[in-house]
């Protein structure tokens, strides 16, 4: 396998750098960094292997729109067996590297009326279930050189970054498909019951998925700015008869994300 000592070691080159983590099927912002250097998470020691369709298990390097830039194809799921330090450990690598902002996506199921299938949620807060029961991945002995022992999860979805976000959505003429949000991460892999989609609706809850709440918990321990977003794919409780009515809004979601993610970019270098 390779190693990241080296690019560890040069922490120069990736001051101020951005780390984007790419939900399922939201891998192709990769493909527009230029200047690749991508390496396969098998051949990276410590980095559990990707076994979830729609996710390349790669982890990218390059420049986007100027701006160095780390992308993961591909995170990793409680569901697929791993701990939670081992699906959170790429986030304390960015750290290391010298990263400051870390960009997460998700694909999720919405539970809010006004949330189709297509339309982007940004994350303004999250509720991390399997946190609530104990299971955070930054149970055991705290790691000082990242954090302290209680870090505070209030305002971990950076509001500056929100608002770059949807101004950029008004540019783009897409603002009708963008809104913010509460998140929830359950552990899956089986999707909610009818009783656990009423609970979460009631508590709350715009839109779930199976990710990202482990990450923002330990981006925001080692001090990391965090913009989360979700692409909505379907409607919980949503009739199977409306499934290729999604796929074709999910397809055009995605160019709208994209497009929304480099400008997001444009932005954020003109106040960095």
């Amino acid at each position: 396998g390779i190693s990241l000592s080296p690019l560890i070691d040069s922490q120069d080159e990736y001051q101020k750098a951005v780390a984007i983590i790419c939900g399922s099927g939201l891998g192709m912002l990769a493909d527009a960094l230029s200047n690749q250097d991508a390496f396969k998470y098998s051949e990276i020691p410590g980095f559990p292997h990707s076994t979830v369709q729609g996710h390349a298990g790669r982890l990218v390097f390059g420049e986007l729109r100027g701006k160095t830039c780390v992308c993961m194809q591909g995170r990793f799921h409680m569901y697929e067996g791993h701990s939670l330090c081992k699906t959170t450990f790429p986030v304390r690598v960015f750290k290391l590297l010298g990263v400051d902002t870390l960009i997460v996506t998700n694909a999720a199921g919405s539970l809010d009326d006004s949330l189709r299938p297509g339309d982007i949620m940004i994350l303004k807060d999250h509720i991390n279930f399997p946190g609530l029961c104990g299971l955070n991945p930054l149970c055991g002995p705290n790691l000082d050189r990242f954090g302290p022992r209680f870090p505070a999860m209030s305002g971990c979805y950076d509001a500056g970054l929100r608002r770059i976000a949807m101004e950029i959505g008004k540019q783009l003429g897409v603002a009708e498909v963008m809104t913010e949000g509460v998140y929830a991460m359950v552990g899956g892999p089986n999707f909610e019951s009818i009783a656990e989609a009423r609970l979460l609706h009631r508590l709350g809850v715009d839109a779930v998925g199976m990710s990202t709440a482990p990450e923002v918990v330990v981006a925001t321990h080692c001090g990391l700015r965090v913009f989360g977003l979700s692409l909505i794919t379907n409607k919980v409780l949503l009739p199977e008869l409306l499934l290729q009515r999604i796929l074709i809004k999910l397809v055009n979601g995605k160019r709208v994300l994209n497009s929304a993610l480099l400008n997001c970019y444009d932005n954020v270098n003109e106040q960095m």
